[in-house]
């Protein structure tokens, strides 16, 4: 059985306001949950269509139509404990809004092995319903934090490390030495959707690169969609290891 009451709080984990003051967030679908089940992440509490019923599971799902369970978990403690990394390669978000791309960005560093992804205070809250369901299960695996992006790469930097990012007026990266931090710290900084990398992050970029279209002088698109171009940036840098 579910209450009135357990069906208002479930609904209201949509804003974000009240995923901050309760800790808790909402993931649906049974990979997800059992995705949630089995990582480190707590789990509060499961519902599942066949114990709660098919309209009660209505009311409650924040999808098209309704899953047959939905978990309500309790956000980790260290997502503003970001410490800049001894060595590896990182990916830091300068104001991705979009939580598609974000669930989609989180997918793919979960795939290319990337430990850690930094995130601006203005990028989406990767705790969103939709950015949980685009990351398919990544987001029990990524570590997540929001802090200064331009500190943070001060402080890749200060570690003599590199702070990679995408710029139209940068040079083609596939004609450039990547470094994936085997001693140092790599970071690749990925911008917002329409502005790209704000100006007081893109003066810490040590490397500016540019992902060159093909034919090389004939561009069709203006630019790439942000976990587009992130997927291919990150997986270039993982090709270098072969």
């Amino acid at each position: 059985m579910i209450t009135s009451a357990e069906i208002k709080f479930i609904k209201s984990l949509s804003q974000k306001k009240f995923r901050d003051s309760s800790g808790l967030f909402v993931a649906e679908g049974e990979k997800l949950v059992a995705e949630a089940l089995s990582s480190r992440f707590e789990v509060e509490k499961v519902y599942r269509k066949e114990e709660i019923g098919d309209a009660a599971m209505a009311r409650i799902t924040g999808l098209s139509s309704p899953s047959p369970a939905l978990a309500l978990i309790h956000k980790p403690e260290d997502l503003s404990k970001g410490q800049v990394p001894e060595k590896g390669l990182f990916l830091a978000l300068d104001g991705i809004r979009d939580p598609g791309n974000l669930g989609t960005i989180l997918r793919v560093a979960d795939w290319f092995g990337i430990e850690a992804v930094f995130c601006s205070e203005d990028t989406v809250d990767c705790f969103n319903p939709k950015v949980v369901q685009a990351t398919m299960g990544a987001i029990f695996r990524v570590r997540i934090h929001y802090t200064d992006i331009p500190a943070l790469c001060k402080g890749v930097t200060a570690r003599s490390g590199k702070v990679y990012g995408t710029f139209l007026d940068g040079e083609n990266f596939y004609a450039r030495e990547l470094s994936n931090g085997p001693d140092s710290p790599s970071l690749i900084v990925i911008g917002n959707e329409a502005n790209g990398i704000t100006e007081k992050t893109a003066a810490c970029v040590t490397d500016r690169l540019y992902i060159p279209p093909f034919p090389a002088d004939d561009a069709g698109s203006e630019s790439l969609n942000a976990a587009v171009a992130t997927a291919i940036t990150v997986a270039e840098f993982r090709r270098r290891l072969f």
